[in-house]
């Protein structure tokens, strides 16, 4: 036995061991995860599809986030408060839509939409021309209500959906 290790050199050695005891886990890890991402990327687009509707079934998830509990899995008792506690759940993502504006202020509507999105100034022109649009998704009450009282203050008509 020690023949043996006399003749392979001792810091060699010693590296290849440690390095294949700390990294033996990780390797094989990375390993699968490439498979799975070559198995992945050698799917067509209907099974790319199929499988992303199966990933998701299995995570829980449905396209809108988490799924949430079915009716059948509910008790007969809280099924009927279910209905009440749906209409009194206060909405918390708004869309801020730009409904009309004086054609006056259409050059201090494209400087606002732009202060408050992230478009460039073509794109916020072909926004502002194309009203009724919707110029911000998904934000806050607080911040919707800012961006409406800015952009009523310059004559622009806004609603909140």
């Amino acid at each position: 036995m020690s023949s043996i290790i006399s003749k392979i050199p001792s810091s060699s050695l010693a590296r290849s061991l440690i390095h294949r005891a700390v990294c033996t886990a990780v390797e094989t890890r990375t390993q699968k995860l490439e498979r799975i991402a070559e198995d992945l990327i050698g799917l067509n687009k209907i099974e790319r599809h199929d499988y992303i509707i199966l990933f998701r079934h299995k995570m829980g998830l449905n396209r809108f986030g988490a799924a949430a509990a079915s009716p059948a899995a509910q008790s007969p008792s809280s099924s009927g408060s279910s209905a009440p506690a749906a209409a009194a759940k206060e909405k918390t993502a708004f869309d801020v839509k730009l409904e009309k504006f004086e054609a006056s202020a259409k050059l201090k509507v494209i400087k606002e939409i732009r202060s408050f999105t992230d478009l460039g100034l073509k794109e916020a022109k072909d926004l502002v021309e194309k009203t009724p649009a919707v110029v911000k998704k998904g934000v806050t009450k607080e911040e919707a209500e800012k961006i409406v009282a800015k952009l009523k203050e310059i004559g622009a008509t806004v609603v909140l959906e």
